[in-house]
């Protein structure tokens, strides 16, 4: 499986940054991603923190 070019913490920063109300549009534009990798990392990481994933990962 291909290794993602972001890390777990810049997704969920990418993430956040739309639900305080920035468009989904100019996001992906800004940070070059497509809009369904947006929503497929928003259906894998929708409302965690960078605190959850470390905790997922140490189990």
């Amino acid at each position: 499986m291909k290794k993602s070019r972001f890390s777990e913490a810049q997704i969920v920063g990418v993430l956040k940054e739309v639900e305080l109300g920035a468009k989904v549009v100019e996001t992906c534009r800004k940070h070059g991603i497509s809009e369904p990798t947006y929503y497929k990392w928003k259906s894998q990481f929708a409302g965690m923190t960078v605190s959850h994933l470390s905790q997922l990962r140490q189990l």
